[in-house]
Parts: C-alpha cells; sequence; structure tokens
C-alpha cells in the first residue's frame, strides 16, 4: 500500500482473493470495526447478480461474516487493520489518519 510506505509503517498485504479470510478473522475484522458493518459489503453488480438485499446487512454482524465467507469477492476493500481496530480505507485519506 502505497499510504503505508509513504508513512513508513511496516504493513502487510493479504490478497484476499488467493487466500480469504476465514470466519475467525472476518469476526475479528468486524469486532474492530469502526465503521457500520454493513459498509464491509460491497454492493456492486455481483451484489445484485445473487440478489442480495442490503437491508439484510445493516447492523447485522452474523450476516454479514456469513456473506463474506462465502462471497469473497463481496469484501469491500482495502479493510486495514491495526491492533484490534479495523477500518475500511476509503477514501484513502482515512488510511493515513488511521495510521498515523
Amino acid at each position: 500500500m502505497a499510504v503505508a510506505e509513504e508513512l513508513g509503517v511496516e504493513h502487510d498485504v493479504v490478497l484476499y482473493m488467493k487466500e480469504p479470510p476465514d470466519r475467525a478473522t472476518l469476526a475479528k475484522i468486524v469486532a474492530g470495526l469502526e465503521d457500520p458493518v454493513e459498509d464491509l459489503v460491497r454492493k456492486d453488480s455481483k451484489f445484485k447478480k445473487l440478489g442480495l438485499d442490503p437491508e439484510d446487512y445493516v447492523g447485522n454482524p452474523d450476516a454479514v461474516i456469513d456473506l463474506l465467507a462465502e462471497q469473497k469477492a463481496l469484501l469491500q476493500r482495502p479493510v486495514i487493520v491495526k491492533g484490534r481496530k479495523a477500518i475500511i480505507g476509503r477514501p484513502k485519506t482515512r488510511i493515513a489518519e488511521f495510521l498515523g
């Protein structure tokens, strides 16, 4: 991540499509997420093609974890984890604030 490199922050990049997070990892991210849990789900064309209802994920961490465990492509990214806290790095200016 360019922002982390610019800040001189050590970081690991997880290629989520090759190594998707398991349920335990998703649960840790959700537990520390500073954003609304439903924001972890991309509401893109795949979401619509699956016939999903965005309201089903509002304030529903279990539903978000279940969905993302099955549909890794719907994980919003980047997700930045620092200690026990996590954010969605959009817009990317949030990353510097979170890591700085």
